[in-house]
This record gives structure tokens, C-alpha cells and sequence, in this order.
């Protein structure tokens, strides 16, 4: 089932998503044998946890811009300086 299909880790995030939804319609479907449906998980798993990666990392590079009294910029932060 798995075989020659792209390396996750080369994935970028909207290519992985795809894949993932990919998996799902066919998980959902019903139409998978079981020992597909396993290696079709175990894929999704993966596939998830690459773009869970992919969105931390354009997180930490977010900076939220910080406004003065008059609407201007007056310094940038980071995203999370807040937590």
C-alpha cells in the first residue's frame, strides 16, 4: 500500500495535508482491506505529524507586530512572548 509514494520528510506542508486528506476519504470509505487500512493509519499518522512540525515551525517565526499610541509599529515580538 505505502510503496512508492513520496517521503513524508520531503513533503511541503499543503502537500502533506492532501496526502492526509487522501487518507482519510479512504479510511472513511470502508472500501480498505484491514491490513491496508493499518499501513494507511500508520501513513496518516506520519503524514500528521509532519505538518504538525511544519506548523510549530512557521509559528516560531511569526513576530507579532506591536502598535504605539499613535498606530505605528514600535517594536516586533515574538508570537508567543505572551505564554
Amino acid at each position: 500500500m505505502t510503496q512508492n509514494q513520496p517521503d513524508i520528510a520531503a513533503m511541503s506542508f499543503e502537500e502533506a495535508l492532501r496526502a492526509l486528506e487522501d487518507v482519510v476519504r479512504k479510511l472513511e470509505s470502508g472500501e480498505v482491506p484491514l491490513d491496508d487500512s493499518i499501513a494507511l493509519y500508520e501513513r496518516g499518522e506520519a503524514l500528521r505529524g509532519h505538518c504538525q512540525t511544519r506548523l510549530d515551525a512557521a509559528q516560531a517565526r511569526i513576530e507579532k507586530i506591536v502598535a504605539g499610541p499613535d498606530g505605528q509599529a514600535q517594536a516586533v515580538q515574538p508570537f508567543d512572548a505572551d505564554r
